[in-house]
């Protein structure tokens, strides 16, 4: 049984029988966000950080690691300066693959903007389940590529047009990557990006099962 959360934003959590993963946790300023502080997180075995803009945790993903000993993932860069603030890191960079254990992570390309390094998004292979958050990124015509390499249960992208793709790419990326369940966000935060995730459910449907997330709600899945 594989447990997601939404955080708010374009924040998860994903736990499977074996790990507890985060993406993104922006906490600190997220009006969205279930946490009212880090504190309440207990358990982490691997953080993600897509990239570096305030909205996306990297502060909060710092934190979190040092106080559950998980592991901070990202581009090498990034990974780096983590590390130097006192994290356990995994670095990597677009189109390459590491290892830790029995999780496989890919690092995808992100067509978007950050001060440090290359943005990007990941692809997670674990024994139970294979998601893929694509960070903030326009859509690219390659993604279709992705479902060659690796059979994506579930998928969260980001839908709200401003700095990044809206609806109708997404419908585009969602059609290329043929994920089994595809969870929209970045859309329910901030009001100038603010979204209606029905109209992407309506138009996204006939490719993949679509699961819109309250803020703080966990949803269980089997695969």
């Amino acid at each position: 049984m594989i447990n997601i959360t939404f955080l708010g934003h374009a924040a998860f959590k994903v736990e499977t029988d074996k790990y507890t993963f985060f993406v993104d946790p922006w906490i600190r300023g997220n009006p969205s966000s279930p946490y009212k502080s880090y504190k309440e997180i207990e358990k982490a075995d691997f953080v993600f950080v897509t990239h570096d803009h305030s909205d996306h945790g990297f502060d909060d993903a710092v934190i979190i690691c040092k106080k559950t000993m998980a592991t901070f993932v990202g581009v090498f860069e990034l990974a780096q300066l983590a590390g130097k603030k006192g994290c356990s890191i995994l670095g990597g960079n677009i189109g390459g693959e590491i290892q830790k254990d029995d999780v496989q992570i890919y690092f995808t390309q992100a067509i978007h903007s950050s001060n440090i390094a290359s943005p990007c998004g990941f692809i997670v292979k674990t024994p139970e389940i294979t998601f893929y958050h694509t960070g903030d990124t326009a859509f690219y015509s390659d993604m279709e590529y992705l479902s060659r390499l690796y059979n994506i249960d579930v998928m969260m992208l980001p839908i709200c047009s401003n700095y990044m793709m809206g609806i109708t790419e997404a419908v585009w990326a969602v059609e290329k990557v043929k994920p089994k369940i595809v969870i929209p966000c970045h859309y329910d935060a901030i009001p100038a990006l603010y979204t209606n995730p029905n109209d992407f459910k309506e138009k996204v449907s006939q490719f993949s099962q679509v699961e819109i997330f309250k803020s703080g709600v966990e949803k269980s899945f089997e695969f």
